[in-house]
């Protein structure tokens, strides 16, 4: 995984130094709340329905072992419910004695969030996480956001090209970029190498997917406008073929384009979506007619060189493994001969949570956190700390947060897959769920977010209750609980999907929520 140079920790410390003297002239009066609130947002500080939120930068999802018990230690001493006053909880929207503190929570955007840290207490956290190389600059804000990809980048054996030395490249075109600090709204990136579109990117404002023309050149198709939300669109192909080295070029334009002509007046209305969709061809030609003008008169200022691409790949090798050279085929044949005649359970875990490798020597694996009882995506401070010395122990210490709310570990030997399965087994993280029907994804939705109105926690652990029989979940997921928690047509489409699971007698807690979501002023109508 890329590591940070002397430049890039000194950069990270002092935004965290910069941040701390924000907050300290906000509490002292020096600072009002409205000049304060863009620097928090853009550092990743929201204020949500109790208490503040802190999304913290996984840039394209790679994440160390370090890093992750940095993450167990925010949790467990900084994420607490009880330093909040929720006398006011709307009984329709939350049920605060049921919702999770003390915990970290994996975002589909590769990231991870804390509900319950105090603003007073912010800038220490700031402080361990620059300790350890990560940061909270533009998870929040209408800026440009983290740059996501496939957790099997790098890995994949569909794979065409590693996208992750482009996404990094991107990550530092972006990161400050004095003209896309103030956009119309949030703006974000995805980018896939592979012939499976793992990363979603047909659903983000740009997407982009790494291929080859047919003389074998290597490019990017360009995706525009798509997104969720309350109007969920599909993004259109504005570009076919675009050469690799012109792509920060391309991508100016594409911003430009959009921070120019997109709506300032309506915030629901603001998205890139709703201008591509509004104006069609007319926007396409808009950012054709920019990229020739930093080609032409700018002079392509953000070409990128075979040298750069050389010098960032060269931080992407893989780790140097003690790997038995034997054949990889016979020693997988063995671990399922043993699985199938022993166990069962393991049987089905190396068939959902194990995936094939470039390397034939290696595997890699999902940490499931699609548990009955926990939200979608969380993991406690204990579960953060274990996965850091799972992957430690098994994966050369790195791990990946997976747009799927999972962590997978992305260099295991084959004969190590027996070990890890019953460590993680004992830490309640080897469901052999990945793939299925209880493997939904999920947003904090109306427990947490002021934005929200739908509750996607208690569909997704209703879903999750109905179908705990992981061995018979063989309905693939599709984002099942992905509540759309913004949108009234998704709180109709999430419910209606939702009802079709609820046969039989309902139980107290079930006709609870019914009951709270039909009191819900929010209800969509």
């Amino acid at each position: 995984m890329y590591q940070y140079s002397d430049f890039d920790r000194q950069f990270v410390q002092l935004r965290a130094d910069q941040f701390r003297d924000q907050l300290t002239r906000w509490q002292a009066g020096t600072l009002k709340e409205d000049e304060f609130k863009p620097l928090r947002l853009q550092n990743g500080w929201y204020v949500q329905r109790f208490a503040p939120m802190l999304r913290a930068a996984v840039p394209y999802g790679e994440i160390n072992s370090a890093q992750l018990k940095v993450l167990a230690k925010i949790a467990r001493d900084f994420d607490h419910k009880e330093e909040h006053d929720v006398s006011k909880a709307n009984a329709g929207l939350s049920e605060v004695p049921t919702l999770p503190d003390r915990c970290g929570h994996f975002t589909t955007r590769q990231n991870v969030q804390y509900n319950w840290i105090p603003l007073a207490r912010s800038a220490d956290v700031m402080d361990l996480l620059a300790s350890v190389g990560m940061h909270g600059i533009q998870t929040s804000g209408n800026c440009i956001r983290n740059i996501t990809t496939d957790a099997l980048a790098g890995i994949a054996v569909d794979e065409v090209a590693d996208p992750r030395p482009f996404a990094e490249i991107m990550r530092q075109w972006s990161t400050l970029h004095p003209e896309f600090a103030f956009l119309p709204r949030k703006f974000k990136v995805a980018i896939t190498g592979a012939r499976e579109d793992r990363a979603a990117t047909a659903w983000h404002d740009v997407g982009l997917r790494l291929l080859r023309n047919v003389d074998g050149e290597l490019g990017f198709q360009v995706r525009v406008g798509g997104g969720m939300g309350r109007t969920p669109i599909i993004g259109s192909v504005i570009r076919e073929f675009l050469p690799w080295h012109q792509i920060l070029n391309y991508l100016e334009a594409v911003v430009r384009a959009y921070n120019r002509f997109g709506r300032r007046d309506n915030i629901y209305k603001a998205r890139i979506k709703i201008l591509v969709k509004a104006e069609g061809q007319a926007f396409t030609d808009q950012v054709e007619a920019e990229y020739r003008d930093i080609i032409d008169k700018d002079g392509a200022p953000h070409t990128i060189s075979q040298a750069e691409l050389d010098r960032v790949s060269a931080f992407f090798v893989p780790p140097q493994l003690n790997c038995d050279r034997k054949s990889a085929d016979a020693k997988i044949a063995h671990i399922l001969k043993a699985a199938a005649e022993d166990d069962m359970e393991f049987s089905r875990w190396l068939t959902q949570n194990v995936k094939p490798h470039q390397n034939p020597d290696l595997r890699a694996v999902t940490l499931s956190f699609k548990r009955f009882g926990q939200a979608p995506g969380d993991a406690t401070a204990e579960q953060l700390e274990r996965a850091a010395e799972l992957a430690e122990r098994f994966s050369a210490g790195e791990a990946r947060v997976t747009h799927e709310q999972n962590l997978l570990l992305p260099w295991v030997r084959c004969d190590q897959l027996p070990e890890l399965w019953r460590e993680a087994r004992r830490l309640g993280l080897a469901k052999p769920n990945i793939g299925l029907l209880t493997d939904m994804i999920a947003c904090p939705g109306g427990d947490f977010c002021d934005l929200a109105n739908a509750r996607s926690l208690p569909l997704a652990q209703a879903i999750l209750g109905r179908y705990k029989d992981w061995a018979r979940s063989t309905c693939t997921s599709a984002a099942a609980s992905t509540a759309a928690a913004t949108t009234t047509a998704g709180t109709s489409a999430s419910w209606a999907s939702t009802r079709t699971v609820r046969s039989g007698t309902r139980s107290r807690w079930e006709a609870r929520t019914v009951r709270a979501f039909r009191a819900s002023p929010h209800r969509a109508r």
